[in-house]
C-alpha cells in the first residue's frame, strides 16, 4: 500500500513510520526538513514543504492509497489551531483526490471520551496543572469533526499517555472506555494505527487504546 505519514518526525510518528515500513509499505513524508528524518529506506519518498500548503499536501497525496495522521501539537500552554488546520486542508485534498483511507492520531479526552477520565481530572488537574494537555485537546477536539464529517474511510485512534518502554505485544481497544488503562507502549502504539491501515474493525469509529 501507498502510505502518506504526516507528522513523522515526532515522537509518536517516528515510530509510526518505522512500523509503516516494517509492515512492507511505501511510504511518502511531508516533513520541514528531510535530514530530520532518521530513516533511510527504498521504499521510503521525503519531500520537503509545509503542511499547511495546500500545493505541497496535494504533491504528496497524488497517487497514494491512504493517510495516516499523528502531527503533534507547538509545545506551550497557548492555544492553538495548527491539528486542525492542517487537517482541513488534508481532508479536503484527500476527498479531492479521492484518497479515501484515514488514519487520525487524537487523544483521550477528545471527543465523547472525555468522560473515560476520572472526574478529579477532567475538572481539576487538567485545566490547572496540564495546561499543555488540554490546549492539545481543545485542538484535537476542533479536529476529530473535521475527519468524522469528511466522506473519507476514516479511524480516529485516541491514545492516552504513550511510554517509551518495551513493547507488550497486545493492546486493549474500546469504544465505551471499558477496560482502559492509563498508557500504552510507544511500539505497540504504533503497531495498531498501521493495522488500521488494512482493518476495517474501527471504519468510520474512534476507539481508545491502551495496554
Amino acid at each position: 500500500m501507498k502510505v502518506v505519514i504526516f507528522g513523522a518526525t515526532g515522537f509518536a510518528g517516528n515510530a509510526v513510520l518505522k512500523e509503516t515500513l516494517a509492515q512492507n509499505h511505501q511510504v511518502t513524508l511531508l516533513v520541514r526538513n528531510g535530514a530530520s528524518v532518521s530513516v533511510s529506506d527504498k521504499r521510503l519518498t521525503i519531500i520537503e514543504g509545509d503542511v499547511m500548503d495546500r500545493k505541497k499536501v496535494s504533491e504528496v497525496l497524488e497517487g497514494q492509497d491512504a493517510v495516516i495522521e499523528c502531527l503533534g501539537s507547538p509545545k506551550g500552554n497557548q492555544p492553538t489551531t495548527f491539528v486542525s488546520g492542517a487537517m482541513r486542508i488534508i481532508v479536503s485534498e484527500m476527498e479531492r483526490l479521492q484518497v479515501s483511507r484515514l488514519v487520525a492520531m487524537s487523544n483521550i479526552g477528545a471527543g465523547n471520551s472525555i468522560g473515560y477520565n476520572p472526574w478529579y481530572f477532567t475538572k481539576f488537574i487538567l485545566p490547572y496543572f496540564m495546561k499543555w494537555l488540554k490546549v492539545v485537546i481543545d485542538d484535537k477536539n476542533r479536529m476529530e469533526p473535521i475527519v468524522m464529517n469528511s466522506q473519507l474511510n476514516w479511524t480516529i485512534v485516541r491514545c492516552p499517555n504513550i511510554v517509551a518502554r518495551p513493547a507488550k505485544g497486545r493492546y486493549h481497544a474500546t469504544l465505551d472506555g471499558k477496560g482502559l488503562k492509563l498508557s500504552i507502549t510507544l511500539s505497540d502504539m504504533a503497531r495498531f494505527l498501521v493495522n488500521q491501515l488494512t482493518d476495517a474493525t474501527f471504519s468510520k469509529q474512534a476507539p481508545s487504546i491502551s495496554n
